[in-house]
């Protein structure tokens, strides 16, 4: 079976997500459990995480198969003390929130020196962070998303995220999220079935398939090695859906959740629809049409 949603929106308040998951027909979720453009947000009310359970459990979403993302202001791997401290204290209280709600996966990304620093330097600096938030919290999983490589931040080689991992001593809380298309922005040609294998037998190498606990699906607008980070819609990208249908086929992820971060969410439910038919064989991917949006009979000529 393929887990297959979307990150939705929280708007109108958290337990709104698996509402929306279920309008998709989704089996997985991705969301964010506060604003995340906001370096503080107010604790989650005992209200809100009551709703937030009761409907969770209505979509028959297991809690494993949600995926919390962090804020994108985190950078853990600042060298600038004053900043690498405000980004532990908000991931922290993004794993804090997520407990609080039952759930265990949040994904960040790993950071960046800034270009003050090396990558290796960064790589450590981001293991100790890791090690820190760890110590302090129960339950959360962190899970480092492998980045396409913009600028100078660090997670776009497998190679990173297995260090960090191994520099933080291995902590069985630490984990790992593939984005299909940051790893196809970083050089991991995943189009052919050699290359996706290629890529695989490298991320099995480095970090260990027992780490991979989530899946970004998205395809992408730039090419292979641009590190350039730009989501396209499934199957109108340059990866395509014959290189994305590798993800959805394979064995090894298939108690994994699949997340679409794709640029238009009136398709997600189509999306998803299409995605699950490649999965089970009912749709080839070299010839299924992607999502688009369907012509209102009042455009039609």
């Amino acid at each position: 079976m393929r887990y297959v949603g979307a990150h939705v929106s929280i708007a109108g308040g958290v337990q709104r997500a698996p509402e929306r998951a279920m309008e998709l027909d989704a089996t997985a979720l991705g969301m964010f459990t506060k604003n995340q453009r906001q370096w503080v947000s107010r604790p989650l009310a005992d209200e809100e995480v009551d709703a937030f359970r009761v409907s969770l459990s209505r979509s028959g979403i297991a809690p494993e198969h949600v995926v919390v993302h962090a804020s994108y202001l985190i950078n853990v791997g600042n060298p600038d003390p004053g900043k690498r401290e405000r980004s532990r204290a908000a991931l922290l209280d993004e794993c804090f929130r997520a407990e609080r709600l039952g759930l265990s996966l949040v994904n960040f990304h790993p950071g960046s020196g800034m270009g003050d620093i090396s990558e290796e330097e960064t790589l450590d600096l981001i293991a100790e962070e890791c090690s820190i938030v760890l110590e302090a919290t129960t339950t959360a999983v962190l899970v480092l998303e492998v980045t396409a490589g913009q600028g100078n931040h660090v997670g776009y080689r497998f190679s990173h995220v297995g260090e960090i991992i191994r520099r933080a001593g291995g902590h069985p809380r630490l984990a790992a999220c593939i984005d299909s298309c940051h790893i196809f922005a970083a050089g991991y040609d995943v189009r052919d079935r050699d290359g996706y294998e290629r890529a695989f037998t490298e991320f099995e190498r480095e970090v260990g398939m027992d780490r991979l606990v989530g899946i970004h699906l998205n395809d992408s607008m730039t090419a292979a090695g641009s590190r350039r980070d730009r989501h396209e819609r499934i199957g109108a990208g340059l990866i395509g859906l014959p290189g994305l249908a590798h993800f959805v086929r394979d064995e090894r992820l298939d108690r994994i959740p699949f997340v679409l971060e794709t640029t238009d969410p009136e398709l997600w439910r189509d999306e998803i629809a299409l995605l699950r038919e490649v999965a089970s064989g009912a749709a080839d991917p070299a010839t299924a049409v992607a999502p688009a949006h369907r012509t209102r009979p009042e455009e039609e000529s």
